[in-house]
């Protein structure tokens, strides 16, 4: 009985000894501030930027000319018949809805231009954060910016993978 007792303390001490082996290092980064750090994220958001100066200059422009023809329709109305005035009213109108349309295809075309040019900048962080995890032997990296996990302590990635991506 004795035996039985030594042997299973043995086979406890064993078990218990691998499983603190077969923990899993773990490790933490701000992906948010890690890809906006990237000179490629610099690079896009300038690209992006001139893309939207360009489409506000083109509505502004078009809001301008509207505008001007609606107060040249308002100064001329009273000079004009009533079938005139209304096809000029149609006219404004379209002009608007146009307008509308304008805003909305502009804002639509920077979405896709932005998911477009983002995802090979998230494939590269993502590859350099596993790159650096396996050099040191890391074997899960929790993603510090998403505001559910809270991360108080471990081993922070950003400085490692900044330096992999040669980031100042």
């Amino acid at each position: 009985m004795r035996n039985l007792k030594t042997l299973l303390l043995v086979a406890v001490l064993t078990l218990g000894f691998n499983t603190i082996q077969a923990q899993s290092k773990l490790a933490h980064i701000n992906m948010q501030e890690l890809i906006e750090a990237m000179p490629q994220t610099k690079t896009m958001n300038v690209e992006l930027t001139k893309l939207g100066k360009t489409y506000s200059d083109d509505i502004t422009a078009a809001d301008a000319a509207l505008k001007a023809k609606y107060e040249k329709y308002q100064v001329e109305g009273a000079s004009q018949t009533p079938e005139e005035n209304e096809r000029r009213q149609l006219e404004i109108q379209q002009g608007q809805k146009k307008l509308q349309y304008s805003q909305q295809v502009a804002q639509k075309d920077l979405s896709d231009q932005n998911s477009k040019k983002i995802e090979p900048i998230i494939e590269i962080a993502n590859n350099a954060v596993k790159a650096v995890a396996k050099v040191q032997g890391i074997d899960y990296v929790i993603d510090s910016s998403i505001p559910t996990f809270v991360v108080t302590e471990g081993i922070d990635l950003l400085a490692d993978v900044k330096a992999y991506l040669k980031i100042q």
